[in-house]
């Protein structure tokens, strides 16, 4: 996906905001998720963010995705943005993220996803990195909810 950097897109120093680049890496996202499952798809997380460099008004954008791993009703998407300035040509990578989709079907029940089949050394090492990420997202969302049930029993009389 590809977009011109606009007036209605930046901040006032003319960069591009953060906000509507992560719409951005949603939409990329999302697509590669379609692809994948050929049915509907929510986000139901994103994992991480990086924002290396700003994206100034009349660059264009371009993002790249492509689905990780696939597990069973969810599959993890990797995505990255380079801003290309179109005076110069240069191009650098701005940002990178990672996104949980999760496929429903037209009423919202959670739908099968096929696997992926990993076969380059790239692959292969998005493929194992996505099983770690996952673990810890799992990880951290029991901690989150052990405080929550501490906090709730220090509360009550």
């Amino acid at each position: 996906m590809t977009e011109i950097i606009l007036p209605n897109d930046t901040n006032t120093l003319g960069n591009l905001l953060g906000g509507r680049l992560m719409h951005f890496i949603d939409l990329t996202g999302a697509m590669a998720a379609y692809r994948h499952s050929r049915t509907h798809v929510v986000t139901a997380a994103m994992d991480h963010i990086d924002f290396v460099r700003p994206v100034h008004l009349g660059d264009l954008v371009t993002l790249r995705s492509s689905v990780n791993r696939a597990f069973s009703t969810s599959m993890e998407v990797g995505v990255k943005a380079w801003a290309e300035n179109t005076r110069t040509g240069e191009r650098v990578h701005v940002a990178s993220a990672y996104l949980v989709f999760v496929a429903i079907d037209s009423e919202g029940n959670r739908q099968r996803v096929p696997e992926v089949r990993p076969e380059t050394a790239d692959e292969i090492r998005r493929f194992e990195g996505a099983l770690r990420r996952r673990q810890n997202r799992e990880a951290e969302a029991a901690q989150r909810k052990q405080a929550k049930i501490e906090s709730r029993a220090q509360h009550q009389p």
